[in-house]
């Protein structure tokens, strides 16, 4: 079973996510500010991250940075309402491994988590 780190602020969207995400079978955990989910991604816990850029305390950005700087090879789908083509090719280059923009549609997010998931 896997597990899914969900670092958003949105509760709707969280919600959204997380109800979507237990239906298909994952366990999930949530964050709802930078520095708790930069925490929680470090602890190794988790096999993938779903990271919104626009987070509380520090930035999402920063957040994806700081986890790549450290090593850390954990998965990352930016799921962000950042739609500019610089937010986008910015994360990818700093290692995450995919990028959705908001509004997206739940089997769009699930593609991705489980071609990810499937390497």
């Amino acid at each position: 079973m896997h597990r899914i780190l969900i670092a958003e602020d949105e509760p709707r969207i969280t919600a959204f996510i997380e109800k979507g995400l237990r239906k298909q079978g994952f366990t999930t955990a949530i964050s709802n500010d930078g520095e708790t989910a930069l925490q929680m991604a470090l602890t190794g816990n988790f096999d993938l991250m779903l990271l919104d850029l626009g987070l509380p305390g520090m930035d999402g950005s920063v957040v994806l940075e700081e986890i790549r700087r450290q090593g850390n090879q954990l998965l990352i789908i930016i799921v962000t309402a950042r739609d500019g083509v610089n937010d986008r090719v910015e994360s990818l280059s700093h290692g995450a491994n995919d990028y959705i923009t908001k509004p997206f549609k739940f089997k769009d997010l699930l593609k991705s988590i489980q071609a990810h998931l499937d390497e």
